[in-house]
């Protein structure tokens, strides 16, 4: 309500900086056309634009619904498309040297071992993660069944290293800790027996990473990031990505192709032939 308010303010600053004593139902597409190009003279980005249009389409609708006004002038109202934010992403050392700062010896180092493997090895969700359960783990078959968005369950590959660090998470902590009712076949618990919860995942990964000494800003959600560039960049099939992300749209997935340009860069310099970095091979000459 806030923001919806704060939006038509600034449409309210913008009449009484052009002198226009207009009511709502009078205001013209023309004066929210002006209206644009005015927030745009003040600095703010394409993605803050987009964000006050939504409040200002959403008033105007309202107030044709409830017949405050016969005409909605917003209706055609478009404003810039804010470009696609890059997420931040892990290289592998850093995933490692992450999974190093773990202590052990505490009652809960194996879980989180085992939370950031599955994290990053499966590509899950956070909200996947502490949902996951006990009777969706097919280590056999090498699959495990998450429930995504819109409930939508997916089976997703998981690799050796994550089974093995969740068998012995089970083995040295899970084993011995007593459920409580309704958390019998979740597999992450806290050590009073209870799922854990999405903040409680956040600090864990929050205190890994100042112990680590990485400075990058990353959630529960940088893994699922960092799984799905590695998969990219190591030439797995967009479509298979898709799947084990479960993600709606293969546009989705597709920002996946846009990040680490230095990677690429690098692969141009190290095999394009007009490179001077790139790797010299013998030309083979027909006859």
């Amino acid at each position: 309500m806030e923001a919806y308010l704060d939006d038509l303010e600034k449409l309210m600053a913008f009449f009484k900086v052009r002198q226009l004593d207009i009511s709502p139902e009078n205001v013209e597409y023309a004066h929210l056309k002006d209206f644009l190009v005015w927030i745009g003279e003040l600095g703010m980005s394409p993605r803050s634009q987009s964000r006050i249009v939504s409040g200002i389409k959403s008033f105007f609708r309202y107030l044709l619904i409830d017949e405050k006004a016969v005409k909605d002038p917003a209706e055609l109202l478009e404003a810039p498309r804010p470009g696609r934010k890059l997420p931040t992403i892990l290289g592998i050392d850093e995933i490692d040297r992450l999974i190093a700062s773990i202590d052990l010896s505490r009652p809960e180092g194996h879980r989180n071992k085992a939370i950031i493997e599955t994290l990053y090895g499966c590509g899950l969700r956070v909200s996947e993660l502490v949902n996951l359960r006990i009777t969706n783990l097919f280590f056999e078959e090498g699959f495990i069944k998450v429930t995504g968005k819109g409930s939508k369950e997916r089976l997703v590959p998981i690799g050796s290293t994550a089974v093995r660090e969740i068998r012995y998470y089970f083995e040295q902590s899970r084993n011995h800790i007593q459920p409580v009712k309704g958390a019998e076949n979740i597999v992450f618990l806290n050590r009073r027996g209870n799922k854990l919860t999405r903040v409680m995942v956040f600090t864990i990964i929050r205190e890994l990473t100042l112990k680590a000494g990485i400075t990058k800003q990353i959630s529960p959600h940088t893994f699922r990031h960092s799984f799905a560039t590695h998969l990219v960049e190591g030439g797995a099939d967009l479509r298979a990505v898709q799947e084990m992300l479960g993600h709606e749209s293969i546009l989705t997935t597709e920002i996946y192709t846009h990040l680490n340009r230095e990677f690429l860069r690098d692969e141009i310099i190290r095999f394009h032939p007009r490179s001077a970095g790139a790797k010299k091979t013998r030309p083979h000459r027909a006859g």
